[in-house]
């Protein structure tokens, strides 16, 4: 780790002011949405005018682009994790259920459009086991709402869910027909789903 890379997990780790959070936040929105259309090519300094920010308020907190994707990875997957109570909270368990679902195939899209900058990036083992079994606990949440409710088969292993989403991507992806999408969400949520 150079004292530059150094320097900037020190700022990460600082809490932030709220108008330099809200800055982040549009940052890490934009950031997402370019490297699903794009891939790891996109142009930073497209990603700050999509957020309303100067390119240099980009460099301060994300000193290079691998830095950039680095934070854009975790925001998704914090966001995505936190949706699952929310969703649980607010929807019937079968609608809570797809739309996460939905979300995670849009996280994947995201993330193969980052894919080869992760790897280098997130070399870390414990980190991606780390990742998955957040990610695991998300769908374990919400086949836990559905299963008190009678919604969902109680055998149903979160783990196996994410695996099948996992595939479900990596099809869409590597067909390049995001139109599969939603029949083959809707194929996993029969065989999760009671009725």
């Amino acid at each position: 780790m150079t004292a530059d890379d150094e320097g900037a997990s020190g700022q990460r780790n600082r809490p932030l002011r709220a108008d330099a959070q809200r800055n982040e936040d549009r940052l890490l929105r934009a950031a997402a949405a370019a490297f699903a259309r794009e891939g790891a090519d996109a142009s930073v300094k497209d990603i700050a005018r999509e957020a309303g920010v100067g390119v240099g308020t980009l460099y301060r907190r994300f000193p290079s682009k691998e830095l950039l994707i680095e934070a854009t990875y975790r925001h998704e997957v914090r966001i995505l994790c936190e949706a699952a109570p929310e969703l649980a909270a607010a929807l019937p368990p079968e609608e809570a259920l797809r739309t996460w679902m939905e979300r995670f195939v849009d996280f994947m899209t995201t993330k193969h459009g980052m894919a080869d900058a992760l790897r280098v990036v997130l070399t870390d083992d414990d980190e991606r086991q780390q990742t998955r079994a957040h990610l695991a606990a998300a769908v374990g949440l919400l086949l836990a709402a559905g299963d008190s409710r009678g919604a969902v088969r109680s055998r149903v292993k979160a783990h196996d869910v994410l695996m099948a989403l996992g595939g479900i991507s990596v099809m869409a992806d590597t067909e390049r027909r995001p139109d599969l999408t939603a029949p083959l969400i809707d194929l996993l949520l029969h065989g999760v789903l009671t009725s």
